[in-house]
């Protein structure tokens, strides 16, 4: 039997200005039940949450609440009603403790006094339910982005939600943090709490949601319960097209032999030790591996991102010594960051100051040419398939996928002959990445070098010609051909059944 519906939409539109991008949106979200909501990057998911949750308010249409119409002035109110938001974006204050954040806004007090004790206890409780061990006093600047991840949903629990609003929760999470974020859906379920889920792990919507609601361009496509729709009917309805043929095909032929990139004895102090392997002209090169192993900071190390050190480093046979990030881009060696907002774009500024940012000096020395990044501006729209409302729009007011996008296209603003790619597709959806692998697919054919570190499993082995598996900061095994299986990779990433290094093909 369906149960009573706690939070709805009916036919809400909501606009931008003359632009119009929720078109009579209708959902129910039910008690004690998850509500998957899917869609591109840009299909309007992130407005309905915020209109969900009080930051957006409708243009037309209305919101209600057990079964009344309602108003909220803000997230505060929306809040009071029992309506809790997980933001993709996390929302904390670098600069408190885990604590202070749990509790920011609802401090507890003893008389006149902050009850620090209590407020210690419960966190240390909230942080338990979620299998999570961080101390409580610990200044959240120094947490990675999952344990981040993990305060944010422990900030949730503490607001004993009657809606949880979960704005893709699992993407910076590892397999076993999503595991344990899952167990604690199942319970707020049990307990009669309203769950909306968003993610672009399809697998993910399939295992947790009850039912599943698909946008495509700020109208709602398809609705219904999740047994009766497949990932692939699910990615169809989401992008329009069959995406069923996700990745470009494979060379048939091995890439060219000739080495483009030799790295030998790489080590970046305390990530990675004495790592070494060889790119071809042609060829992508996976870097697979656990959260933790130093797959990022060994590349960071190569492209002077990090401090490292290493017996040789070669670019087209001709040994290269990199002591800053200039120096690799000087010799055709580019980075792709894995966290675009913070380190990748500038997102208070527009589309055209962030595409030519790190190539200002082909568009002049002292003035810049305005008219030139114009035009470049124009072919990186065109051959990226950048969408955006206008021209001057903020970056940081883009879709994720339109961001990344973005990125991809500035950094070959640099003509770069090597590009490594770290976490290339991370919390965007399908139909962007089809495209993001179309583009690393055709670099490579076109003589490029390309390395890619994910975490996706699939993506490791749908695009990569070799994979570099690491662990504990070495590499523990390279794999080729019909050797990159998901079952090699875990082994050798969790160093289970297999020898120190395995070197196949």
């Amino acid at each position: 039997m369906s149960q009573p519906t706690v939070l709805a939409l009916q036919h809400v539109t909501k606009s931008f200005g003359p632009v119009e991008v929720l078109h009579g949106v209708t959902l129910d979200i039910r008690s004690g039940e998850v509500l998957a909501l899917i869609g591109e990057n840009g299909a309007g998911k992130s407005t309905t949450m915020k209109i969900l949750s009080g930051i957006e308010a409708p243009t037309s249409g209305k919101i209600v609440l057990d079964g009344q119409e309602i108003t909220f002035g803000s997230l505060h109110e929306a809040e009071e009603a029992g309506i809790v938001m997980i933001h993709q974006e996390f929302n904390l204050a670098e600069q408190l403790t885990v604590e202070q954040n749990i509790f920011l806004g609802r401090e507890l007090h003893k008389g006149w006094l902050l009850d620090k004790a209590r407020m210690r206890r419960l966190t240390r409780e909230y942080l338990a339910r979620i299998d999570c061990h961080i101390d409580p006093g610990t200044l959240v600047s120094k947490l990675s982005n999952s344990d981040k991840q993990m305060i944010e949903i422990a900030k949730a629990l503490s607001r004993d939600a009657r809606v949880l609003i979960m704005d893709e929760p699992t993407a910076v999470l590892t397999g076993a943090e999503t595991r344990i974020l899952f167990d604690q859906v199942r319970a707020l379920k049990a307990s009669g709490t309203a769950i909306l889920f968003t993610s672009h792990k399809l697998g993910e919507v399939a295992e947790i949601a009850d039912s599943v609601t698909v946008l495509r361009d700020g109208t709602l496509v398809r609705g219904g319960p999740a047994q009766e729709i497949t990932e692939d009917e699910m990615a169809t309805a989401m992008v329009g097209r069959d995406v069923s043929d996700l990745f470009p095909d494979k060379p048939a032929s091995a890439p060219d032999q000739e080495v483009m990139l030799r790295v030998e004895g790489l080590s970046v102090p305390g990530h990675a030790r004495d790592i070494s392997f060889d790119l071809h002209r042609g060829e992508i090169l996976g870097i697979a591996g656990l959260i933790g192993a130093g797959r990022t900071e060994a590349m960071e190390g190569l492209c002077g991102l990090r401090p490292a050190t290493s017996t040789r480093i070669e670019i087209n046979g001709t040994p290269l010594r990199v002591s800053r990030p200039g120096d690799a881009l000087a010799h055709g060696l580019c980075y792709l960051t894995e966290d675009r907002k913070l380190r990748g774009l500038l997102l208070n500024k527009g589309l055209r100051e962030n595409l030519t940012l790190q190539a200002l000096h082909k568009y002049g020395r002292v003035l810049i040419d305005t008219a030139a990044e114009e035009r470049a501006l124009d072919q990186a729209i065109g051959e990226f398939d950048i969408r955006a409302g206008t021209r001057g729009i903020r970056v940081g007011n883009l879709s994720g996928g339109n961001q990344q996008k973005l990125l991809l296209a500035k950094v070959m603003q640099s003509d770069p002959a090597i590009l490594i790619v770290d976490e290339p597709t991370r919390g965007i959806d399908i139909g962007t990445k089809q495209q993001i692998y179309a583009f690393l697919s055709k670099l490579a054919a076109e003589g490029h070098g390309i390395i890619v570190i994910s975490s996706e499993m699939q993506e490791v082995i749908g695009l990569a010609d070799r994979v570099l598996v690491m662990r504990s900061g070495r590499l523990a095994g390279t794999l080729n051909g019909d050797q990159i299986t998901e079952d090699r990779i875990v082994r050798h990433a969790m160093g289970v059944g297999v020898g120190s290094i395995e070197r196949v093909g």
